[in-house]
């Protein structure tokens, strides 16, 4: 059983905890104002249910790497992961960071302030500026409702946002529950079912 959906904070934005599990790749949907001075700016993600507000330190890092115009970076990736050394107020809270983006041909290094009068270098690598597979495809209630296959579904949870993977187990619940009501087959006179 996979643990992911169970650690999920309960937020309205994408979160260090919500890449405890390991780093993955996102495709930028849009970038619009974010709610408050501190987060001046949120980024929708394919495929994530909530947005991303990027501390100032990554949105420096996408700025020397995409430029200013926030509109630009529709269409590009990031490989995002949960960095524990991340600290607020002086306290490692954990934070999120880019580890590679689409749209740069080498690893991009900037210097940047990580304390009062302290800079150090952060590195993002090239990502390729397409997935290698098919695009992401959204599945829709419908389609989970007409799978019969609890292993086709399995796949679909591990790519499914957590509103979508909640949709899902319903599902495999319901498949399950029918499994259990079919009737037992007879055994034959020499004792096989």
């Amino acid at each position: 059983m996979d643990m992911t959906e169970s650690i999920a904070p309960k937020s309205d934005q994408m979160d260090y905890e919500d890449l405890i599990g390991g780093e993955r790749i996102f495709t930028i949907r849009e970038v619009r104002k974010g709610p408050s001075v501190e987060q001046p700016i949120e980024i929708v993600l394919d495929e994530f249910p909530r947005p991303w507000r990027p501390a100032k330190t990554v949105r420096r890092i996408l700025v020397a790497g995409w430029g200013t115009d926030g509109s630009r970076y529709v269409g590009r990736r990031v490989l995002l992961f949960g960095d524990p050394t991340v600290k607020w107020a002086g306290q490692p809270v954990g934070g999120i960071r880019v580890k590679a983006m689409s749209g740069i041909d080498k690893p991009l290094t900037v210097a940047l302030t990580v304390a009062r009068g302290k800079r150090a270098p952060f590195t993002v690598d090239p990502l390729p500026d397409a997935a290698p597979s098919s695009p992401v495809r959204h599945l829709t209630p419908e389609d989970i409702a007409a799978c019969t296959s609890i292993e086709e579904l399995r796949a679909m949870w591990q790519a499914a946002s957590p509103d979508v993977q909640q949709l899902i187990q319903q599902r495999v619940e319901e498949l399950r529950a029918q499994v259990a009501t079919l009737p037992t087959p007879e055994p034959d006179e020499d004792g096989a079912a």
